[in-house]
């Protein structure tokens, strides 16, 4: 019998590369609700068409999701949709707010149907500034108050609040950079590795002093599939990122290094909110369900140039 999966914002960069995993194996059979006001049909699955179907729809519409829920009556539900990027966010902080209508609308279908576990995309935003690096799931406290983080956080005390009351399971991930082909130029490895295979300037905001971690998608994708197929993190919370930390700067020059790019690199002011100035996961949870090293910084970027799909989101295939 068929695992049937809601994967929403699956025209993204995370979810469309989960959705491809996914419909690897023929025991699955996925859904794919985007309203594509980020993502992009271009992204979608282009083999196994069999095991997956896209419709748009805002997640944030009860109505829209519903339809979609109860017809389907999914055992498992990934929800991706959600407002994203720096700049984005900042711009549009009442939109992002907005995303709380669409974990409720997800979490209040999914204990009234057939839904075994929701996995839920947070992310590293919730730490806010650290006080202490690596930032560990229980023991960092979160502390960012601008409205993404805020939301994510709120999405996660949902998440519990609906396993405590209706015994509704769910896995949270907190996503610390993910990049990859299928990322768009609004993030900072796309942005950059765009601008030097054109040879054009790679702008850092600020000094360029912030420090990263970068992971390269299979790596994100892979650790959550281990969650999802080997029965882990259930009803708890899991970093997945890198532990390698980078400057931008430094990831600028690198990149420009690779690719063996002309670029120059210039300055712009700082970002006024939300750009934070450390970032660095306890991963040992990750590392101990992916079972395998991570992608190097260097490799991951090398996978990109080589990627058709990549050169040909950027107008250069």
């Amino acid at each position: 019998m068929k695992n049937k999966i809601l994967v929403t914002g699956g025209a993204g960069n995370v979810g469309s590369a989960l959705v491809e995993k996914l419909i690897i194996n023929s025991d699955n059979y996925v859904v794919i609700a985007d309203d594509l006001s980020t993502g992009f049909l271009s992204k979608l699955p282009k083999a196994n068409k069999e095991r997956w179907e896209f419709i748009k729809a805002d997640v944030n519409n009860y109505n829209e999701i519903s339809s979609i829920m109860i017809a389907h009556k999914f055992d498992y539900v990934f929800h991706f949709a959600a407002v994203v990027g720096v700049l984005r966010t900042q711009e549009n902080p009442v939109k992002v707010l907005r995303d709380i209508d669409g974990i409720k609308n997800v979490l209040d279908i999914s204990k009234n149907t057939s839904v075994k576990r929701v996995f839920f995309s947070s992310s590293s935003e919730v730490y806010g500034e650290p006080v202490v690096l690596p930032q560990h799931e229980h023991t960092t406290p979160l502390n960012s108050r601008v409205p993404y983080a805020v939301v994510k956080n709120v999405g996660e005390s949902f998440c519990k609040s609906y396993y405590q009351e209706y015994d509704l399971n769910y896995t949270i991930f907190r996503f610390f950079n993910t990049y990859g082909p299928n990322q768009s130029t609004d993030f900072v490895v796309a942005r950059f590795l765009a601008a030097a295979l054109k040879n054009e300037d790679i702008t850092i905001y600020g000094d360029g002093s912030q420090t990263r971690t970068f992971t390269y998608i299979d790596d994100t994708v892979d650790t959550c599939l281990n969650c999802f197929y080997d029965n882990k993190v259930v009803n708890d919370v899991i970093n997945i990122g890198n532990d390698k930390l980078c400057t931008v700067l430094d990831l600028a020059k690198l990149i420009i290094s690779i690719s063996k790019s002309k670029s120059k690199i210039i300055h712009s002011p700082p970002l006024k909110d939300g750009d934070m100035t450390r970032r660095q996961p306890d991963n040992s949870k990750m590392r101990d369900i992916l079972g395998r090293p991570l992608i190097t910084l260097e490799d991951g970027i090398e996978r990109m140039i080589a990627s058709k799909q990549f050169l040909a989101s950027i107008g250069l295939s």
